[in-house]
This record gives structure tokens, C-alpha cells and sequence, in this order.
């Protein structure tokens, strides 16, 4: 069976454009020979808990796409099943062009970012938002974080794939900057003392 995210993402415009620029052969093998690719391995929840920040992309009805990042506490976006993730989304600038854009369009898609480790993770899928659902909000709340939860989104996951590492940029979390100046300090003062 293809792998899925080559079913969304290879469009008859995509494979001409592979056809003319002469990859289209290898791909048409890449297509059939794989994994599906549409549920949450143990590798995938494992590197979504880690992570403190990712993209959302939606669509207007106008056609235009709109990219949205949405950052927290590492953990944030929590896989509630195979096929499912969650977060809590808070107060913020009061645009509600996601929430919008996810009333007409359910299509959506996830660009989680790991720079540190040069890790990339594209998730195609619906979402769809949830108002006053307690159950649902508590399940997703971020621990010590007291921002009001206006709703949750919720993704489908239709089909997801690693990207190459190539050209992403090494860059450091806060914490991890803080963790290498306070080890730097530390070190410093066992020279000093010696």
C-alpha cells in the first residue's frame, strides 16, 4: 500500500513537477514501498513530549494557507491515542483566524520543529476545536500553567512523515542555555579554586 503522506502531499501538479525535474521515478518507488505512516509510533510520542513548540497550519475559504506557532511547556501537545493528539489552546491575541479557518476547513497540518537535535516531524490530518469540555480541558491542562483554556484542538492524524535534517540550524532552548551557563559557572569555580 503507498505510504499515505504521499497521497496528500504528491498531487497530479506535484508529480509532473517530480516527472519534469526527473525524480518522479524514484519517488513512484518511495510511494509503494514503506509504512503507512498514519499512527503515533512509540519514536513519535516519544519526540511530541519533548517538544516545546510546534506549527499549525489551516486553511482560509479563500484558499490561503495560515501558519500558526503554538508554543508551552514541553509536553504541551499530549498523543491521546494512535491516532489522535490534543492541546489546550489559551487566550491569545483574539484574531481566531485557526478557530475560523478550522469552522469551514477541517484540513490541517503540523510542523513540529526539534532544532537542537535536528529533527523534523510533518503531520498531515482534520482538526477540530472543543469548547466547554471539562473532562477534555483537564486532561490537556499544562501543570502550573494557570492561562485560561478557552478550548482545545484536536488532531486527527491522517498521515505523517520524518523530513531530512539537512539545513536545520543547531539552536538551544532557554533551559538549555541556562543548564550550560550554570555548568559554566560551576566549572569556573573548581578552576578557581584549585
Amino acid at each position: 500500500m503507498p505510504r499515505k503522506f504521499t497521497q496528500l502531499a504528491f498531487t497530479p501538479a506535484v508529480k509532473a513537477a517530480q516527472e519534469q525535474r526527473g525524480s518522479r521515478q524514484t519517488y513512484a518507488r518511495f510511494e509503494q514501498n514503506g509504512p503507512d505512516n498514519d499512527t503515533i509510533t512509540p519514536e513519535i510520542e516519544e519526540f511530541i513530549a519533548q517538544i516545546d513548540g510546534f506549527y499549525l497550519g489551516t486553511v482560509s475559504s479563500n484558499g490561503y494557507p495560515y501558519i500558526q506557532f503554538r508554543g508551552g511547556q514541553s509536553g504541551f501537545l499530549k498523543a491521546l491515542d494512535d491516532k489522535t493528539l490534543g492541546f489546550a489552546d489559551y487566550k491569545g491575541n483574539v484574531q481566531y483566524v485557526s478557530v475560523g479557518n478550522l469552522s469551514e476547513n477541517d484540513k490541517a497540518f503540523l510542523f513540529l520543529m526539534d532544532y537542537r537535535h535536528r529533527k523534523r516531524l510533518k503531520i498531515w490530518g482534520r482538526a477540530r476545536y472543543v469548547e466547554k469540555d471539562d473532562q477534555l480541558i483537564e486532561r490537556l491542562k499544562v501543570p502550573n500553567y494557570e492561562a485560561e483554556i478557552e478550548r482545545v484542538i484536536l488532531f486527527q492524524i491522517e498521515a505523517w512523515n520524518w523530513n531530512c535534517p539537512q539545513h536545520i540550524p543547531i539552536r538551544y532552548s532557554e533551559q538549555e542555555v541556562a543548564a550550560l551557563q550554570a555548568r559554566i559557572t560551576e566549572l569556573e569555580k573548581l578552576i578557581a579554586a584549585q
